[in-house]
C-alpha cells in the first residue's frame, strides 16, 4: 500500500470538509438581516436530507415500483398527520406486501 498517498487524500479530504465549515464563522461576524439570505439558509439542512434520502428510499428495495409504492404510503399517511412510528411501519409493511405480490406477479 501506498500510505503517503492514502494520509494526503484523507488530510486533502478533511480540509475540503472542514472548509465550508470553518468560512462562516471566520468571515461572517454579524448576524444576517436579509429576509431571503435567511430564509434560504433555513431550510438548506431539509433540501440537503431530502436530495440525500430520496434515491435512496427508491432505490433500497428489490424494486422501485415497491419503493415508490412505500413513498407514497408514508407521504399519505404523514400528510394526514399520524404519528412517525405509524408512518414508518406502515410504508414497512406497504413495501413488504408490495415486495411480496412482485414476486407472484413475476412466477
Amino acid at each position: 500500500m501506498n500510505y503517503p498517498r492514502i494520509f494526503t487524500a484523507i488530510f486533502i479530504m478533511a480540509l475540503v470538509t472542514y472548509i465550508p465549515r470553518m468560512f462562516p464563522l471566520v468571515f461572517m461576524k454579524r448576524k444576517i438581516q436579509n429576509r431571503t439570505i435567511r430564509s434560504f439558509l433555513y431550510y438548506v439542512p431539509y433540501a440537503v436530507l431530502a436530495a440525500m434520502t430520496f434515491p435512496e428510499i427508491l432505490f433500497s428495495t428489490a424494486s422501485v415500483i415497491s419503493g415508490m409504492v412505500g413513498l407514497l404510503t408514508a407521504l399519505f399517511l404523514a400528510y394526514h398527520n399520524k404519528g412517525l412510528l405509524t408512518v414508518a411501519l406502515g410504508s414497512t409493511l406497504t413495501v413488504f406486501c408490495a415486495e411480496q405480490v412482485l414476486k407472484l406477479l413475476a412466477l
